[in-house]
């Protein structure tokens, strides 16, 4: 258990003070108050998590919030002893069940990072019956509504109509002739829940009344007329019977309240544990904390992988922390204490205050001002003595009373302890005063615990760095500003710059010499080389930072030229793709064109001079067949030694294939190996077409009467020519539409001759004029038996498909 005082000392409870700032309600308020560090390691760990998912949850949904939610716990209380309730009371009942319901869906959503918080979520009710009831029966006001019971608003109207009678009457009374001597002013006011009227004393007797009261100088007397005493009556009567109506309301509301009294008890504290959460969370966002690691072992990195207490770039919470310097703190395994020496006001005590608010702040489940990777133990006792304890009543000095305080934690450290000393040994004479530091030091090195105190003795700087376990540190002091710089150095003690200071405040030469000449030799030879391990240190680390900046440079320009030469990579590969499939193209339009010239040849009757110009046009086409590049070598992949399956057969004649470009099925007629084509009987007609269009699907053995009747003979030179060799596809884009009319007929009539079932006619979006030349053409062409625009698959409205009359 932390002693208060520790607290205290510590200013744990300003901790506390910025903490409630960031509750939402009493209740959660209460347990900010009631917020003690704890020494029990799973507690810690579990407190720890349940932060952690409040700030995830809060950071990913920004409205999540316990709006409306009232710490009704005594008006519930109150309840199930049997009392009524008044109305904004369980009004404020219903808007903390709304908050409740809402907060349990926010809370419990499908997310990882929000299941430490789901145990707290589930336990607020979901009462959305009692809810409702509650919502129907007081209004937002924290009145009852009239929709409350028939009876209540029977009785309300009822009042209604009683109430404007009654002042019918009295307004006719005021404004009547009769009376306007007798009333003091034609006024209706209130006495004793009665509407009365200002009569002058002397003319009491003009109106004949009740009186009800009489103003101070007894001028103006109050008068309830006669005339009107059973229209109030009737009103009062009226208004009590509502009353009446209103408590039963109440009272069954009470009940049903009652009844459900400990779930919404539950309820409450469960929200306010979650505000509690939501509020750590809220400080650790505006702190830019962390959650510290609670006994993990220390990652490979750590440079320190046996310490226990880790703080990389903590800073203290109480302190403005854009301007806070951060610090670095290690302590632990071959180091068991920290002996902190340098120039007064130059951070020491903070530096101690720091490690200290952090373990308290780590133990109270909040995260701490530090890097992602601190790490903290579960201390289980802290002492501290800090700053000047000095009391008159007892007429201790400073030293009396550091002294008083030491002693107590002397008697009471156990070695799961830390240990803050402030000028540990001050007070007293420097002699005495370093050796009884040196003393307290050996007894907490001999109990185990983890301690850190400050100092101005130089006996300790010898102390620390000739002990097992006892480590020097510093605070630095810039010599040219005259200022600190608030940075903790461990390894290195503080030097004094009392006389260096005094040099840059102008003191003499001479006497700067003169005080140099009175200091031990060993001291300034001790001086000297601080100061030059403290310049080869600074010096040091600016070079390591401006290696660490070229590094990150070079990193960066290594990403660059990377991701320039993947790009570089990608675009090159997409141009050769590209181009090969251009070149693929071109050579098919080419082959295609060779083969017309070839059937052109063998199917007709042709004249010498015909012979000429063919060959003439033949050597004209072949010089256009563009020589395909050679591709680049790819690297062979590495294949993984499996059993090796046997080559696919290749195709041959008779042969059933599937033609991928048409997509249909026929019987291979001949193969030209040379060219790397076939010639293929599909249906009424055939088709030349290159073997890397082919997939075998019956293997043929050898030529059958089936697939002999479609293989050519030696042609007659009276034989009639075959169908025309047609493609299923005409491209026209780019055609003007004078060229439609006739081209497109000569195509259709070869498709026919063909025995093509259907043509895909391409022609482009654009501006659609060519193809509703084209449409305009199929719907009256007697080839064309029906035509309909592409799928999306195939080019959509860009294309027609027609389909071709039957032969």
């Amino acid at each position: 258990m932390i002693s208060e005082v520790v607290l205290q000392t510590l200013e744990f409870d300003k901790v506390r003070d910025q903490l409630a700032r960031h509750a939402a309600f009493s209740a959660s308020r209460e347990l900010v108050a009631q917020l003690h560090p704890s020494t029990d390691g799973q507690w810690v760990l579990q407190a720890q998590i349940r932060t952690s998912a409040a700030r995830a949850l809060i950071e990913s949904f920004a409205d999540v919030s316990i709006g409306g939610a009232r710490d009704v716990r005594p008006a519930v209380e109150h309840a199930r002893r049997g009392g009524i309730l008044e109305a904004s009371r369980v009004q404020e009942i219903a808007s903390t069940l709304a908050a409740m319901r809402r907060l349990r869906g926010q809370v419990l959503r499908n997310h990882p990072d929000f299941v430490p918080l789901h145990p707290l979520a589930e336990q607020l009710p979901n009462l959305a019956t009692l809810e409702h009831e509650i919502e129907r029966t007081i209004g937002p006001d924290g009145e009852v509504l009239d929709s409350a019971s028939a009876e209540l608003g029977r009785l309300r109207s009822a009042i209604r109509v009683a109430f404007n009678r009654l002042q019918e009457r009295l307004q006719a009374i005021i404004n009547s002739s009769q009376y306007a001597d007798v009333l003091q002013e034609p006024i209706i006011t209130v006495r004793d829940g009665r509407y009365v009227v200002p009569v002058k004393a002397p003319q009491r007797r003009a109106l004949r009344g009740i009186v009800h009261d009489q103003s101070s100088s007894g001028a103006t007397l109050y008068i309830e007329p006669l005339a009107t005493v059973e229209l109030n009556n009737q009103w009062r009567e009226l208004q009590l019977a509502e009353r009446e109506e209103i408590q039963r309301i109440l009272a069954a509301l009470s009940g049903k309240i009652a009844s459900e009294g400990m779930p919404i008890i539950i309820g409450v504290e469960a929200t306010a544990e979650l505000d509690l959460a939501f509020a750590k969370a809220k400080y650790s966002i505006s702190l830019r904390a962390s959650q510290p690691l609670i006994n993990t072992p220390a990652p490979a990195d750590d440079l320190h992988p046996e310490s226990t207490v880790s703080l990389l770039k903590a800073r203290h919470p109480l302190l403005n922390q854009d301007v806070v310097v951060p610090t670095d703190v290690w302590l632990g395994g071959p180091t068991q204490m920290i002996i902190i020496t340098g120039p007064n006001t130059g951070g020491k005590t903070v530096a101690l205050k720091t490690v200290g608010l952090m373990s308290l702040m780590a133990q109270s489940g909040m995260h701490i001002p530090a890097h992602q990777g601190s790490r903290l133990p579960i201390f289980g006792k802290i002492f501290a003595d800090i700053g000047d304890e000095q009391s008159i009543e007892q007429s201790l000095s400073t030293f009396s009373s550091h002294m008083t305080n030491i002693i107590q934690i002397l008697d009471r450290v156990t070695p799961d302890s830390l240990v803050l000393f402030d000028e540990l040994g001050a007070g007293t004479d420097p002699v005495e005063g370093a050796a009884l530091a040196r003393a307290i030091i050996e007894r907490l090195l001999n109990v185990g615990c983890l301690a850190m105190a400050t100092s101005h003795y130089a006996e300790l700087k010898a102390f620390a760095y000739s002990t097992d376990g006892v480590e020097n540190a510093s605070v630095e002091f810039d010599v040219e500003t005259l200022s600190p710089t608030y940075r903790l150095s461990i390894g290195l003690p503080g030097r004094s710059n009392a006389l260096a200071i005094a040099e840059r405040l102008g003191l003499k030469r001479d006497l700067i010499e003169r005080a140099r000449a009175t200091i031990s030799r060993d001291n300034v030879q001790v001086e000297d080389l601080l100061a030059a391990i403290h310049r080869e240190r600074s010096t040091a680390e600016t070079e390591a930072a401006r290696a660490l900046e070229l590094r990150e440079d070079a990193e960066l320009v290594r990403d660059r030229l990377s991701r320039e030469l993947y790009e570089f990579e990608q675009d090159r590969e997409q141009q050769l793709a590209s181009y090969q499939r251009q070149l693929d193209e071109e050579l098919r339009d080419v082959r295609a064109e060779l083969r017309r010239l070839r059937d052109e040849f063998r199917s007709v009757s042709v004249s010498r001079q015909w012979m000429e110009q063919a060959e003439q046009r033949l050597s004209r086409v072949s010089e256009r067949v563009p020589q395909a590049p050679t591709p680049p070598k790819a690297k062979p992949p590495v294949v993984p030694k499996v059993a090796i399956a046997p080559a696919p057969r290749t195709i041959q004649v008779g042969d059933q294939v599937f033609v991928s470009s048409v997509k249909l099925s026929g019987v291979v007629l001949d193969l030209d190996e040379e060219a790397s084509e076939a010639e293929v009987q599909l249906g009424g007609f055939r088709l030349r077409v290159d073997l890397r269009e082919l997939r075998l699907e019956k293997a043929g053995t050898a030529p059958t009467q089936a697939v002999q009747k479609y293989m050519p003979a030696q042609r007659m030179i009276n034989t009639p020519p075959p169908p025309p060799n047609v493609s299923m596809q005409l491209d026209m884009r780019g055609w003007r539409a004078s060229d439609v009319e006739n081209q497109l007929d000569h195509y259709l009539n070869d498709a026919y001759l063909a025995n093509l079932s259907e043509v895909r006619l391409v022609h482009g979006k654009g501006t659609g004029a060519l193809r509703q030349v084209v449409r305009t053409l199929l719907k009256r062409h007697p080839l064309v038996e029906s035509y309909n625009s592409g799928s999306q698959g195939e080019g959509g409205d860009g294309v027609t498909i027609a389909k071709m009359s039957t032969r």
